[in-house]
């Protein structure tokens, strides 16, 4: 793709300035009009050392607004650090996962986020400090998941790579060298490796070949001439946000995102079920059972990803599995113990470790997560809880909420409620439209993936309960002064929405119980036992993970 650039090429002064000006009003006003519809734009440079990337990004700021741009430069790349996870052997590849850095500093829709170097330069820089042979495909495949989870998700995505000759980067960085203000830009290991110009030709056409997808094309720019330059980068981001303005958002999308948005609070229209009677409760049931059926026709027939030889379903579970109070206290004070060694371990080890609670409304999420919790040093830990997204978390895609709320190598995440709310309370209360939440279930495994190709060790629970004990915990809740914070109208409400959860419940194991990350159910109309299983199932994960 390289050759398709005509370096020799050179704008007059003259014919530029009318140009520039012209192209740069045009995109004043469609930055505006962009963040007025909730268009979001991501700008990617990437680009021969000493190409002239941070020039030309600081031309075309210089007009925007900069209250809805920001510039985002990677980050310095620590050799040393990577060096020292690769040595340890423990398959973690860093302090967070490479594309973490990215979904941090991504703007909301309706703004325009320039990366200065991006995923590919951090994919390359990683590459060379791993032992895992298959981390190449992996890197590329994020790369191209997090330009299409952007594109499907009301971005544009413009990319550009900044070509210059050898002979023009030779006498640029030597230029650079010789300059004491600028010196400190120009390594000894760039000096060098300006003698590896040829081959590094080679890598970087294949790369741009084999990642100008449909929804995030590549435009080589010819770096040689600024004039030029500049003006093809101005017009390529004119012709990208024309284009998907005159497009608009798709209809059902933005339906479903003005009802989430109303719901930002957390607040959703509720009725109690115990104040109706057996005929209207028949007819609740009946349109549940139509609902669910309706968006269980929707929902996507196989995945993409390879899934366990047996999902669990809703139907299998058994819940008479107990414990007694005595049997409970004594496997507690073992496994509490035995988690309390394994996490010091882990630590040593810099594994990652999340865990993942989704289930049934009082089916005691909160009292596993504190046994969890109550066994490992406090500092080891964060808990994240999922309440409705606020608007800015709305303005983004999804995953993004929970790409930025990630455990540091060694940590423990553990996660009340999760990222799961998109094909769960999202598809059931219409917050997502079907094809997003259609989607999301292969965007889930991709998150997943990558946290997996870091190192993480990731165990997801579905904490079940019958309905009838749940009724019971409901109104022990509400008949109980320290209690009656945990039972909401809303929880009352949800009982009517039985079959649509079920359905979505069974769709969503069938759909991402891989085999990197499968679902363990943890049967909880008796609590001791579910403690007890979630307990032995992470001890047991974290043993085999560390190699004992």
């Amino acid at each position: 793709m390289l050759e398709q650039v005509d370096l020799s090429v050179k704008t007059p002064k003259e014919e530029y300035k009318p140009a520039y000006d012209a192209l740069l009003s045009k995109l004043v006003v469609l930055q505006q009009k962009a963040r007025s519809e909730g268009l979001g734009l991501v700008v990617l440079f990437e680009g021969w050392k000493g190409a002239g990337k941070g020039s030309r990004i600081g031309d075309l700021l210089h007009n925007l607004d900069a209250r809805a741009t920001h510039v985002h430069v990677l980050s310095n790349f620590d050799e040393e650090e990577a060096k020292r996870f690769r040595d340890m052997g423990t398959g973690v590849t860093g302090f967070q996962p490479f594309m973490q850095e990215f979904w941090d500093s991504l703007g909301m829709r309706g703004e325009m986020t320039i990366y200065e170097r991006g995923w590919y330069t951090a994919a390359a820089r990683r590459l060379l400090y791993t032992d895992k042979e298959d981390l190449t495909q992996t890197y590329r495949a994020a790369a191209g998941e997090f330009e299409r989870q952007l594109a499907a998700d009301g971005y544009v995505i413009v990319k550009f790579f900044v070509h210059v000759s050898k002979e023009a980067q030779k006498k640029r960085l030597r230029e650079l060298r010789s300059n004491p203000s600028t010196a400190w830009r120009v390594t000894d290991r760039d000096l060098k490796h300006l003698k590896d110009y040829d081959e590094t030709y080679e890598r970087y056409d294949e790369l741009l070949r084999m990642t100008d997808y449909d929804f995030a094309r590549w435009t080589i720019v010819n770096g040689e001439d600024k004039r030029t330059a500049n003006l093809v980068i101005a017009q390529t981001i004119v012709n990208a946000m024309e284009r998907a303005l005159e497009k608009g958002a798709d209809p059902a999308a933005a339906a479903a995102a003005l009802k989430a948005q109303q719901n930002s609070a957390g607040l959703l229209a509720a009725t109690d079920p115990r104040n109706r009677s057996e005929e209207e409760t028949a007819r609740v049931m009946e349109e549940a059972k139509r609902q669910a059926e309706e968006a269980a026709a929707l929902a996507p027939r196989h995945s993409r990803f390879t899934m366990v030889k047996h999902p669990p379903r809703l139907e299998d579970i058994d819940y008479s599995l107990a414990l007694t109070r005595e049997e409970y206290r004594e496997e507690l004070k073992r496994e509490q113990k035995r988690l309390g060694e394994l996490e010091l371990e882990m630590y040593l080890a810099r594994v990652p470790l999340m865990l993942v609670y989704e289930g049934d409304d009082a089916a005691g999420k909160g009292g596993s997560i504190k046994r969890v919790a109550q066994a490992i040093d406090a500092r080891a830990y964060t808990i994240f809880p999922s309440p409705a997204p606020t608007k800015p978390e709305l303005m983004h895609p999804h995953l993004w909420r929970y790409w930025t709320r990630l455990p540091r190598a060694g940590h423990v995440g553990i996660y009340d409620r999760s990222w799961y709310g998109r094909v769960l309370v999202e598809r059931v209360e219409g917050f997502a439209s079907p094809e997003e939440w259609g989607r999301a279930y292969d965007e889930i495994n991709e998150f997943e993936q990558e946290l997996n190709a870091w190192g993480a060790l990731l165990i997801k629970f579905w904490v079940a309960v019958d309905r009838d004990e749940q009724l019971r915990r409901f109104i022990e809740r509400e008949n109980t002064p320290e209690k009656q914070w945990k039972i909401t109208s809303e929880d009352w409400r949800n009982r009517d929405k039985a079959p649509q959860y079920a359905s979505a419940i069974n769709d969503m194991f069938r759909l991402t119980s891989t085999e990197y990350a499968p679902w363990t159910i943890l049967e909880s109309s008796n609590k001791y036992y579910a403690r007890i299983k979630a307990l032995k199932t992470i001890n047991d994960a974290l043993e085999k993970r560390l190699g004992k």
